[in-house]
């Protein structure tokens, strides 16, 4: 796998839309760890999934209902959640927000095609 580089500037680096009102933007990673910026739209959601990484996640902005393991809380700015591997979990954001996500070990699918 490759790496990031060193330094990521915020209005250089490239945002993705993948759809469903959800954007995504690499913050850095190698093949131990990653961290990604996810913008939501008002009234988006990550449905629930499972994968074999470790996920923290910070809430940056707006309000999520965050399902861990059918367990399902709302977070706001300065709240964070944790999954462990091949655990369901998804979260709705009813106000619009911002959530950084990280990975570890990073998660190949997501630098699948990046140059």
């Amino acid at each position: 796998m490759q790496q990031s580089e060193h330094f990521s500037f915020g209005e250089q680096t490239e945002i993705e839309d993948i759809g469903g009102g959800l954007k995504r933007q690499m913050l850095g990673f190698n093949h131990e760890l990653m961290a990604v910026k996810i913008w939501f739209d008002k009234g988006a959601e990550g449905y629930v999934h499972a994968h074999r990484h470790s996920q923290v996640s910070y809430v940056v902005e707006g309000e999520f209902h965050v399902n861990v393991d059918g367990v399902i809380k709302v977070l706001t700015a300065g709240d964070s959640f944790f999954v462990p591997p091949h655990v369901d979990h998804g979260a709705v954001c009813p106000t619009g927000g911002i959530l950084i996500d990280t990975f570890s070990p990073a998660r190949e699918d997501f630098v699948e095609g990046l140059s």
